[in-house]
């Protein structure tokens, strides 16, 4: 088993201005090009769920997923989380594939009101793109010096392999903070995702304060209370700047890891 993380966590990623549109049919749709995850480009994950490191994504990442389970892809503006349109299905995915520099989905946009209102905005260039996955395979590198692009020496993970659920446009896709212009929106996503289904984020904010605090039981059930824990509140989560240890997210995260690949 090589995933490290929480085996259930989804991690959002967003970049900027990666949402075109080609041709139409008869009625008058676009083909939206969705081009979500540049590959070889470091870029800085500061995160309350994830912790703060560098990250990227590396070709090949995406084959095994597209091959595995691509028609089940599901595209969605804003995640689903939009108060309009919430989780309709944009449209259907015509191709999916990786590129030398990046994974792209071609999608047939349907022909409804709701993508009539996007359909500006698309034609304009005016959205990013966004996408939802699971790490499976990844490597990490926890001292890899200061460099030019790692000016703090921050730990590295590359990304080797993901398991994809779902893509689309995003209205505000990009880190001022960042020049890659990626955006990490894992925080975003479960603050929203929690007016939803509180009860499973409740669940994973409390097995990620337990591997993050020193006197847990790291092999006591989830969601059972333990010494040190935080309370869950309605309020945003804190941005996390510290981090752990290849080794140490291994051993704190070894009973749930076991769990899942049994």
């Amino acid at each position: 088993m090589t995933t490290h993380t929480l085996p259930d966590l989804d991690l959002v990623r967003a970049v900027p201005t990666s949402v075109r549109a080609d041709g139409a049919d008869a009625a008058g749709m676009p083909t939206m090009v969705v081009r979500f995850s540049a590959f070889d480009r470091w870029y800085e994950i500061d995160s309350y769920w994830e912790g703060r490191f560098l990250e990227r994504t590396v070709r090949g990442a995406f084959k095994k997923t597209i091959r595995e389970n691509g028609a089940n892809l599901k595209i969605l503006y804003d995640h689903g989380f939009d108060f309009q349109i919430g989780n309709k299905v944009l449209g259907s995915v015509a191709s999916l594939r990786e590129d030398p520099d990046s994974p792209v989905a071609e999608v047939q946009l349907f022909d409804t009101s709701y993508n009539r209102d996007l359909l500006p905005g698309i034609e304009a260039g005016a959205y990013g793109s966004s996408f939802r996955f699971r790490v499976v395979k990844e490597e990490w590198n926890d001292d890899p010096g200061r460099s030019e692009y790692n000016p703090d020496g921050l730990p590295e993970r590359t990304i080797k392999e993901v398991r994809l659920f779902e893509a689309g446009p995003v209205t505000f896709p990009a880190n001022p903070d960042s020049t890659v212009g990626v955006r990490c929106m894992t925080d975003d996503y479960y603050q929203r995702l929690r007016a939803r289904d509180p009860e499973r984020v409740d669940e994973l904010r409390s097995r990620l304060h337990a591997h993050r605090t020193p006197d847990a039981d790291p092999a006591a059930p989830p969601g059972t209370g333990r010494p040190g824990a935080a309370p869950v509140t309605d309020e945003p989560a804190p941005r996390h700047s510290g981090g752990l240890t290849h080794a140490q997210r291994r051993a704190a995260l070894y009973p749930y890891l076991e769990g899942a690949s049994s």
